[in-house]
C-alpha cells in the first residue's frame, strides 16, 4: 500500500507543476520590451502565444529526440495528419488529457492505481488520434494516385513541363494531393528544386507509392526517358497494388472479424456479470488469486489479437 501511495503522490504532483506552468506568464525577453526609440510600442504576446511558451521546449525537446532516433518530429506528425497545430499546442492537449483523466479518477477512486492509470491513458488518447488521422489521410492519398498520375501523365504528353504538369494537376485534383502539390508548388516557387519539394512531400505524406514515383521523377531528371511512359507503368502497378489488397481485405475479412469478436467477448461477459451479479465476480478484484487470473487473461487475450492481426496482415 505504501508504494501506491507514493506513486500516486508523485503522479499528483506532476498534474501540480503542469497546472502552474500553464498558470505562470512566460517572461519577458529583451524582444518582448518595448521599443520607445522607435517612437512604436511593440504589441505584447498573445494569450495563445503565452499559454504555449511553457510547452515550447518540451515539444522541441521531443522533436530532438526523434530526430536523433531517426523518426520524424512531432510538427511533421503533425504535418502528416494534416493537424493545423502546432507542436506546442499538441503537448498541452496532451497534459490536459492527462490532468482531466487523472482528476476524473482521483474523483472516482481516490488515491489507487486507477488514479495513475488513467492519467497516462488520457495522457496517450490524443497520440493515437493523430496516428488515426494519418492512417485515414495516407488511405485517401494512396486511393487517388493512380488517377493523379494518369492526369500527370496527359498533361506532359500535351507538352507540358513537370513543373507546369504539377500545377495543372494541383488544380484538378481533390485533397489531400492537391494540397500537397500545392505545398511542392510554393516550394519551387521559393528557390527548391523540383526533385527536392518532391523528396519533401513524401516525408510529409508517408507514402510507398509516392516514394516509388518520385525516385522514378529523380532518375528521369538525371538519365533522361520518357516520363510519361514511365508515369503510365508506375500508374498500372499501383492499380494493380490496390486491387491486390482489395481482394486480400475480402477474403481475410472474416478472420479480421472473428479476431475482435473473440478479443472483446471476455471483456463483455465481464461486464455483463458484474452487472448481473457483483457478488459473483466481485472476488475477482478482491482476492489476490483473483488478480492474478484477470492479469494473464488480459495478457492471453493481447497475445491472442496480436497473432490474429499478423496473420491477417500481408504486405503487398
Amino acid at each position: 500500500m505504501g508504494g501506491i501511495f507514493l506513486i500516486s503522490g508523485i503522479a499528483a504532483l506532476g498534474v501540480l507543476l503542469a497546472g502552474i506552468a500553464v498558470a505562470i506568464p512566460a517572461a519577458r525577453t529583451v524582444k518582448d520590451r518595448p521599443r520607445w526609440e522607435s517612437g512604436v510600442a511593440l504589441q505584447p504576446a498573445s494569450l495563445r502565444d503565452r499559454i504555449n511558451q511553457p510547452f515550447q521546449a518540451l515539444a522541441e525537446r521531443n522533436n530532438r529526440q526523434h530526430r536523433l532516433n531517426g523518426g520524424l518530429s512531432l510538427a511533421e506528425n503533425l504535418a502528416r495528419a494534416d493537424l493545423k497545430l502546432r507542436a506546442s499546442e499538441f503537448v498541452m492537449i496532451q497534459v490536459g488529457f492527462l490532468v482531466v483523466g487523472a482528476l476524473l479518477a482521483l474523483w472516482r477512486f481516490g488515491f489507487a492505481p486507477q488514479f495513475v492509470l488513467a492519467g497516462v491513458i488520457a495522457y496517450l488518447v490524443p497520440m493515437r488520434y493523430l496516428k488515426w488521422r494519418q492512417g485515414r489521410r495516407l488511405k485517401a492519398f494512396n486511393s487517388r494516385l493512380p488517377d493523379t498520375l494518369s492526369l500527370l501523365s496527359n498533361a506532359i504528353k500535351a507538352g507540358l513541363s513537370l513543373p507546369q504538369a504539377l500545377e495543372a494537376v494541383a488544380q484538378n485534383a481533390s485533397p489531400p494531393i492537391s494540397d500537397e502539390l500545392a505545398r511542392v508548388l510554393r516550394e519551387t516557387k521559393l528557390g527548391s528544386s523540383t526533385p527536392a519539394a518532391l523528396a519533401s512531400m513524401v516525408r510529409r505524406v508517408g507514402s510507398e507509392d509516392l516514394d516509388l514515383i518520385v525516385t522514378a521523377i529523380s532518375i528521369q531528371a538525371t538519365v533522361g526517358g520518357n516520363l510519361a511512359r514511365i508515369l503510365d507503368g508506375i500508374s498500372h502497378t499501383i492499380r494493380q497494388r490496390i486491387q491486390i489488397k482489395s481482394q486480400i481485405g475480402a477474403m481475410t475479412a472474416q478472420m479480421r472479424a472473428s479476431g475482435w469478436i473473440i478479443t472483446l467477448l471476455p471483456f463483455i461477459v465481464a461486464a455483463v456479470l458484474n452487472i448481473i451479479t457483483p457478488t459473483y465476480f466481485r472476488v475477482m478484484f478482491t482476492e489476490p488469486a483473483g488478480r492474478v487470473l484477470l492479469g494473464l487473461a488480459g495478457i492471453s487475450i493481447f497475445i491472442g489479437n496480436v497473432f490474429v492481426r499478423r496473420i491477417t496482415s500481408f504486405k503487398v
